[in-house]
């Protein structure tokens, strides 16, 4: 008896966020504090999180050379690419927003939700704000593009 990729597909979406979430932990992302003193390069800079980052960079660069050697996902029909890959203003001020955001918070996405585990405070605050930003961004683009930009369609690699 085999499993529904449905299933499979949960399972090891699962598996693959508690990993990320306790790697973030492992790691301090989620103390605001820490990520905060990284960011604060002209301060007292901490600068323990560039081992965190090369090692995502390195891990990330050798597994998504080996995964897309693949004609498919494992537990998909094909890979989920954007629509488009130009750098257009969307993408500026959205990144711009991002990132004055988690230098406010010290926290981006991730670390936020892997600190509910924690209780911590700044979170329980953040996460309707990042729910409330995301919703607002779906909402603006049905009017912007007739299929959203976060739809992605199969591209060949």
């Amino acid at each position: 008896m085999s499993l529904p990729n449905s299933v499979l597909r949960g399972a090891s979406s699962l598996v693959a966020g508690v990993i990320f979430g306790v790697g973030l932990a492992v790691a301090q992302m989620t103390d605001p504090t820490k990520v905060l003193d990284f960011l604060d390069v002209t301060g007292a800079w901490d600068a323990s999180l560039l081992f965190v980052l090369g090692g995502a960079v390195v891990f990330s660069a050798v597994f998504f050379c080996w995964v897309l050697r693949k004609s498919t996902p494992v537990l998909d029909e094909h890979f989920h690419w954007p629509k488009s890959a130009a750098i257009d203003a969307r993408l500026i001020c959205g990144s711009a927003i991002f990132g004055v955001g988690w230098g406010i918070a010290g926290y981006c996405p991730g670390p936020a939700i892997a600190s509910l585990g924690f209780a911590n405070p700044e979170a329980l605050w953040l996460m309707p704000a990042l729910l409330v930003g995301a919703a607002l961004q779906r909402w603006i683009d049905q009017f912007d593009h007739p299929r959203a930009a976060w739809q992605t369609t199969s591209l060949d690699v």
